[in-house]
């Protein structure tokens, strides 16, 4: 089932003309977006809008899971416990994270998706609409290729021809980058060895290449410290966090949040290094619709 709805679904589900529906998007009435021309229309905030128009007793809203989902952060993970939040995780990557926060089975999804604008903001907008969802910045980070202990002759992605390198899984931003940059460099993975299983967190890459089961690995800077590996950086980016906005009020999220402020979290960040975390809280993405 397609996560938006057609004019002539929506006309359907609401048994109204087609022409109706354009008069109603028109005066702001529907929840819509707008692609390549088309008008799309969020299922889920389809429900919602049907849902406050009803009258007669509210049903309230079930509870979001306190689990934080998306991409794996060493930092972030190292918040999650440390903060005392008692929040769950569930790391299978960001794109992964964008379907969990729209199904509603997270509150929260970590994302660094580059696009050509920036990150993230408009992956969650094509995700979810103006759903009432906050985007939050937790750090500006390094990524490049890691590179096991005593390989050398590796200084771009050039060089990966030939070479095993460790992968992440599709649902990882971090591979949809990779990919795009092997094709940049006239590159695609059959050209490379791909040792199984794939690493489906960073540190699981970090591991492996310490471990020799690998030669290089497309993984963030704060490994390299940690794991004795060799880092050529290649990308800056930003990692976000994704919540519903009425998580975002809870006991749980709050002190996360609190501590992405504290002293103890600076701190971390400068001991794991290849983080800036100078603008840790900022609001990037502020979802309209409530």
């Amino acid at each position: 089932m397609s996560d938006y709805l057609t004019t002539r679904e929506l006309a359907e589900l609401l048994r109204l003309g087609e022409r109706k529906v354009y008069d109603l998007t028109s005066s702001g009435e529907i929840p819509c977006v707008r692609a390549t021309g088309k008008l799309l229309f969020p299922r889920a905030e389809i429900a919602a809008w049907l849902a406050s128009s009803r009258t007669g007793p509210q049903v309230a809203e079930p509870p979001l899971p306190a689990i934080v989902a998306g991409s794996h952060d060493p930092l972030l993970d190292w918040a999650i416990r440390e903060s005392g939040s008692g929040l769950a995780t569930y790391y299978d990557g960001s794109f992964d994270g964008l379907t969990r926060l729209a199904d509603r089975s997270a509150q929260a999804a970590a994302l660094h998706i580059h696009e050509a604008d920036g990150f993230n903001t408009a992956s969650l907008r094509d995700r979810l609409g103006e759903a009432p969802v906050v985007l939050i910045e937790v750090a500006r980070r390094q990524r490049g290729l890691l590179l096991a202990p005593d390989v050398s002759g590796i200084k771009g992605f050039s060089d990966l021809a030939g070479r095993r390198v460790i992968l992440r899984q599709p649902s990882a931003a971090s591979q949809h980058l990779f990919l795009s940059e092997l094709a940049a460099h006239d590159l695609s993975a059959a050209d490379l060895q791909t040792p199984a299983p794939c690493a489906r967190t960073e540190e699981d890459m970090a591991i492996a290449l310490q471990s020799a089961k690998g030669d290089a690995g497309f993984g963030l800077g704060a490994m390299a410290k940690l794991y004795r590996l060799g880092f050529v950086p290649t990308h800056s980016e930003r990692v976000d966090l994704a919540i519903w906005r009425r998580a975002a009020f809870d006991p749980p999220m709050q002190a996360l949040l609190s501590f992405l402020r504290s002293g103890r979290f600076t701190a971390r960040a400068e001991e794991l290094g290849g983080y800036d975390v100078s603008q840790a809280g900022e609001i990037h993405h502020n979802g309209a619709s409530g």
